[in-house]
């Protein structure tokens, strides 16, 4: 029913518990999903992460028949510098986060591209730097589970929030294998092109995150929590773009949405991805 490269994000249904979550993903005609283990973002899988909380959330999973693209994950501010103690508990988190990577059989974890603020902890570069490294690292890591590390490298509300903090980290992640996701909401509500990102980061975007947005004014800030349809993003013109330049990945529903009620969200999701299937 819908494109074969379209799936639909957990984080779509947030307000569910993640087996209702899945079956109403599979109920809309979704194959293949992005799983969400953002902390106060989405509570799918437990922030207290452990090798049991891990083989539950991959044995719910699994049984729901769903693909998994990418568990879209956070391991804490990647700008901070951490003692040997939060070290080690990062670490930890990131292992546990790549095993059910694995478990899930997802292609890539996806970590963001710093903390939740604009302003750096030191210098801006120094900042960038910090989190390019920590990224590259986990990138490594990832390797030895058998899956890939992308970073959301321009999201609206973190470090890099903006077209040129995500070239920054961009330039720094040369040579790396840590991909990109593009996402149309964060690079819309930062005032950015996502046509302009696609000619920027067209040979490192692995995954496109889908959601509409309204850029920030001098009075009010921006909006990345609207319904494909309700917003400024130009989803033809964008997946044109990535179309002409041959990218051959995947795309996600991730509708965080503010403007629909949760009786409706799953009408919701099912015509955005008629609509975006359309233009794929």
């Amino acid at each position: 029913m819908f494109h074969h490269r379209l799936g639909c994000s957990s984080i779509s249904f947030r307000h569910q518990d993640l087996a209702t979550a899945l079956h109403t993903m599979s109920g809309l005609g979704f194959e293949e999903i992005d799983l969400g283990a953002l902390p106060g973002v989405c509570d799918h899988v437990p922030h207290v992460l452990d090798a049991e909380a891990v083989e539950a959330a991959a044995a719910v999973v699994n049984a729901s028949g769903l693909r998994v693209r990418s568990v879209n994950g956070d391991v804490g501010d990647l700008n901070a510098t951490l003692d040997a103690g939060a070290q080690e508990a990062r670490e930890h988190h990131l292992e546990m986060l790549l095993t059910l990577a694995a478990k899930t059989g997802a292609k890539a974890l996806v970590l963001p591209c710093g903390a939740i603020d604009h302003e750096p902890l030191r210098i801006l570069e120094e900042d960038i730097d910090v989190v390019a490294a920590q990224l590259i690292h986990a990138s490594v890591r990832a390797k030895e589970f058998g899956v890939g590390l992308w970073t959301e490298s321009l999201h609206y509300y973190r470090l890099c929030w903006n077209t040129e903090r995500a070239q920054l980290l961009a330039n720094r992640l040369a040579g790396s294998d840590v991909g990109i996701v593009m996402d149309f909401s964060h690079i819309v509500a930062s005032g950015g092109d996502p046509v302009d990102f696609v000619s920027r980061f067209r040979d490192r975007i692995q995954h496109v995150h889908l959601r509409d947005a309204i850029p920030a004014t001098d009075n009010e800030q921006g909006n990345i929590n609207l319904s494909i349809g309700n917003g400024n993003a130009d989803f033809a013109a964008g997946l044109a773009s990535l179309r002409d330049f041959g990218y051959t990945g995947h795309f996600s529903l991730e509708l965080e949405t503010r403007d629909v009620t949760h009786d409706e969200r799953p009408a919701a999701a099912a015509k955005a991805a008629s609509f975006i299937t359309d233009l794929i």
